[in-house]
């Protein structure tokens, strides 16, 4: 009897999920470029699904500046009714709203730890946190560090950061790794 091949997590079955899920899915991020467009794109993706969001993500780089985070949190009400306009995002007018008032909020977590990457990485020692989970149904929602994580940013004024969207958010960025043990990136990441 062999052994079965590794398999990538079910989720990625399109081309588009599947480079994502190879790619980037679970990388350690520490850019606060690629943190902020994250954190717009989890945001975005309430209600809908990631597949959507990757699809629209060319048109989210032209539309936010390449997630240049100073760039949006000047953006005005001639910005805004640019991004209600363009059919390459999703128009809805309050994670429009938000993504600006989270643009500015990220520069002040910038301003208080240097990065938003030290603040966001603090939360866990600078340390990934390498899940074992066997099936997808294993994988949570949501987490006490994804609870408190989305309580502080609230606090500090961001908005679509609930603690399921910020428990994806984790697992986008590489603070969780989530893949299935069975997947090739789990290890690959550093799951043991």
């Amino acid at each position: 009897m062999t052994e079965a091949s590794p398999e990538r997590c079910p989720w990625a079955r399109s081309a588009l999920d599947i480079a994502y899920h190879d790619s980037e899915w679970g990388v350690p991020q520490h850019d606060d470029r690629v943190l902020f467009e994250f954190l717009i794109l989890e945001g975005a993706q309430a209600g809908l699904s990631w597949s959507t969001i990757l699809n629209k993500r060319p048109a989210y780089r032209a539309a936010y500046c390449n997630f240049d985070v100073a760039r949006v949190a000047a953006f005005d009400d001639a910005d805004r009714a640019r991004l209600l306009a363009d059919a390459g995002i999703v128009r809805n007018r309050l994670k429009i709203d938000a993504s600006i008032g989270n643009a500015r909020a990220f520069l002040a977590v910038q301003a208080e730890f240097g990065s938003f990457g030290r603040y966001l990485w603090q939360r866990v020692d600078g340390r990934a946190i390498h899940n074992v989970w066997h099936e997808m149904s294993d994988v949570p929602a949501r987490t006490a560090l994804s609870d408190a994580l989305s309580a502080d940013l609230k606090r500090r004024g961001l908005k679509f950061v609930g603690s399921t969207i910020c428990y994806a958010y984790l697992q986008a960025v590489g603070v969780v790794n989530d893949h299935l043990q069975n997947c090739p990136r789990w290890a690959a990441l550093g799951g043991r």
